[in-house]
């Protein structure tokens, strides 16, 4: 779920964590009653400071995804089918931002993202 965190965007470490935990929700990874690795796990496996695994947790509980308990963990709530189909319409919206910003350090047109793009939908790619 972590493997694309990247200490050098712009975007912040527990941005890029709550946006993946995000992802997986929406995906149905994460089920409603699914465990996340205790702070201290996941710091430690991203080799992040614990605080911003805080940070990232207290984000998604804020916007309902997740329920934080002292000594319990944290842990995925059941989220609506419409709740999951807005997160994975947001992660695709994401998804393209991206695409087009990391297109545009490289040089790339948004033409030339679009062409590409429906080359590979064309080719079955992703599916």
């Amino acid at each position: 779920m972590f493997d694309r965190l990247d200490p050098r965007s712009p975007t912040p470490l527990y941005a890029q964590i709550s946006t993946r935990i995000r992802m997986a929700i929406a995906a149905g990874e994460l089920a409603g009653g699914a465990s996340l690795p205790s702070v201290r796990q996941l710091a430690a496996q991203l080799r992040v400071n614990p605080a911003t695994v805080v940070q990232a947790y207290r984000e998604l509980e804020g916007e309902g995804l997740v329920a934080t308990r002292q000594g319990a963990g944290t842990t995925v709530l059941e989220i609506a089918g419409e709740r999951k189909a807005q997160e994975r319409r947001a992660a695709a919206r994401r998804l393209v931002r991206d695409m087009l910003a990391d297109g545009a350090r490289v040089g790339l047109s948004a033409a030339e993202i679009h062409e590409a793009l429906q080359d590979e939908i064309a080719r079955g790619s992703g599916r």
